[in-house]
């Protein structure tokens, strides 16, 4: 899966040196709107082709290295293959279930030149759960290697077993060596901009996954856009996970346009982010979640402020920490809120108040709606910077003219009507603004959380926790992270007679193989009667407003060693004080 490193690549193939910079002259990139992209009938293949032949470093990754020209070969190779093993009558989509590495890139590119649809499987989720995610998206072909791939073993994924290829496997080496050095296939369906070309799982507010559309046209106009001001000399680095869609649409496609030299970790290491950034003399790099809380969390070193970089950009990192990556590294993080959706972009300027998420771009008209489609007061602030008017100004965060942009999910008409007004997008989350037109976001109005940068419902964990033994009922909801995004707890109304065993508990998690890795709870409350409504459904926005401040019985738990403790007076003051620190509240 990994190329030579030529000497005109520029890396150094020991791993010891650091990146030399390309002489070349920059390329004048043109950047283009959405629209204009249409207008054109632009296509993601026609993107890949502009770097056909082009020996300008294309792709980093470890000791390896290609030139732009030798990744669009390579990818041309693979599209041969996925049109030979192509089922006649079938959908055309590819499941790819990797970690970071070439083979998932060269994956990508293929299939904009094959026609087919490639199925990001998100490899967090486990069990029953994985298998509906992946038969729910008419997967014919699931492409993975021994390690990644024992998730599937002995699920009902609908793809048979000689359709599931390990391509660190024999008959995946021997299918590209037959296809070496291929001309590009003709694929008339691989020209045409709405065609599917990529399918990104998320998570709403019910229990089943969605599956977003990009259509072709849709990623090469996100490349062609180029928001971030890419330039030819440019070296991007992503350490984010493929199968989301900050990795694709922030870093990977707008590089390919752009003809900047794209490095790639196998999966993120907050110890090996300097290492990597200086080896690579990384200009770019992307992030979701709390990447950067786990990248200042390693001790600081001289070596952070000599490095190339010049952009960060993200979402979710706490006011705290990027003001701490700027002064560390000399780069100020930007900010965007948005989804794999695409209906609604809100990125952080640098006048933008810190707690807000920022303003939309030129081509979004983005507004705050009240339940009847009215557009919400500005908010007030008192003199502590608390809103005055939260009842009137708090409403649905929705782009006006967003409909256009979003693609709608796979198979799923309820699901997509659910986000289209008119010509409107509604994105689920609310919202206020402030006088000066800059969004703030206020919670989320499914029942779904985020996790380390992970969507989920919480239904399938509470169909999960339901299991435990001595359990009447339980919910799952979210509850504030100290920094940024949620943390997941759990309420119990346990059997009469019965007691909660926490570490039972733990070993209970441990063993259900369906349990996705960021939905152990972090909290577990412990009480008499779960609050219901009045036609007997969980109260849970009740539930998220008493948090585990309550008098209730509380557990906090490790959730990668699933030990769990009473929260008790010395451990409740520690993690109020880590709240206050990053001006967030429990509750």
């Amino acid at each position: 899966m990994s190329g030579p490193a030529e000497e005109d690549t520029a890396v150094d193939a020991s791993g010891d040196g650091e990146y030399v910079a390309p002489t070349s002259e920059p390329e004048d990139v043109e950047r283009l709107l959405p629209e204009e992209a249409a207008a054109q009938g632009l296509t993601f293949a026609d993107v890949l082709m502009r770097r056909r032949g082009d020996d300008h470093p294309g792709m980093l990754f470890e000791d390896s290295a290609w030139t732009w020209g030798q990744v669009v070969q390579e990818s041309i190779d693979r599209a041969v293959v996925l049109r030979g093993l192509r089922s006649e009558g079938k959908p055309f989509h590819v499941g790819v279930l990797l970690e970071n590495v070439p083979e998932y890139i060269f994956l990508i590119a293929a299939a904009g030149l094959a026609g087919a649809t490639l199925v990001g499987i998100n490899p967090t989720r486990r069990g029953a759960e994985l298998a509906a995610d992946i038969r729910g998206v008419d997967c014919d072909l699931i492409l993975t290697d021994s390690v990644q791939g024992a998730v599937l073993d002995g699920l009902d994924t609908g793809v048979a077993a000689d359709r599931i290829i390990d391509v660190d496997g024999a008959r995946w080496r021997g299918l590209l060596a037959e296809a070496a050095g291929s001309e590009v296939p003709d694929v008339p369906e691989a020209h045409d901009p709405s065609r599917i070309l990529l399918l990104t799982f998320t998570s709403g507010s019910t229990g089943a996954p969605k599956a977003v559309i990009c259509s072709s046209g849709r990623l090469a106009a996100l490349a062609a856009i180029n928001h971030l001001s890419f330039v030819r000399d440019d070296v991007t680095y992503n350490s984010m996970p493929l199968f989301h869609g900050n990795a694709i649409f922030s870093c990977w496609a707008p590089s390919v346009y752009t003809g900047a030299t794209f490095s790639m970790r196998r999966k993120f290491s907050a110890s090996g982010f300097l290492p990597d950034v200086r080896r690579f003399g990384a200009t770019f790099f992307n992030y979701v979640g709390r990447s950067l809380a786990y990248i200042l969390a390693v001790e600081e070193t001289p070596e952070e402020a000599d490095t190339r970089l010049r952009t960060v950009f993200g979402t979710e990192a706490a006011p705290h920490d990027r003001d701490e990556f700027e002064r560390r590294f000399g780069v100020r993080p930007i900010e965007s809120y948005g989804s794999s959706e695409g209906g609604c972009i809100v990125s952080q300027t640098p006048d933008a108040p810190a707690q807000s998420l920022g303003r939309p771009p030129v081509f979004m008209d983005v507004r705050v709606l009240d339940d009847d489609g009215n557009e919400c007061p500005p908010a007030g602030f008192d003199a502590d910077g608390k809103i005055t008017n939260a009842a009137a100004a708090i409403g649905e965060l929705t782009t006006l003219n967003g409909a256009a942009m979003f693609e709608g999910y796979y198979k799923n008409p309820e699901a997509t009507a659910d986000r289209i007004d008119g010509e409107a997008y509604r994105t689920g989350d609310l919202a206020y603004r402030d006088a000066d037109g800059f969004f703030y976001f206020a919670g989320r109005k499914g029942d779904w959380m985020r996790v380390d940068s992970e969507n989920f419902s919480a239904a399938p964990v509470e169909r999960i926790l339901a299991r435990f033994p001595g359990v009447s009922l339980v919910a799952v909801y979210p509850v504030p992270d100290p920094r940024t995004g949620d943390q997941v707890m759990a309420t119990f109304q346990m059997l009469g007679g019965t007691a909660f065993d926490p570490a039972e508990f733990g070993r209970f998690l441990a063993a259900q193989p369906d349990l996705g890795t960021k939905w152990a709870p972090r909290f577990v409350r412990i009480t008499d009667g779960i609050p219901v409504t009045a036609t007997r459904k969980i109260d849970k926005p009740t539930l998220r407003r008493q948090s585990w401040v309550d008098a209730h019985t509380v557990y906090v738990g490790d959730t990668k060693s699933l030990e769990y403790t009473a929260l008790d007076g010395p451990v409740r003051e520690e993690l109020l004080l880590e709240y206050a620190k990053y001006d967030r509240s429990p509750a």
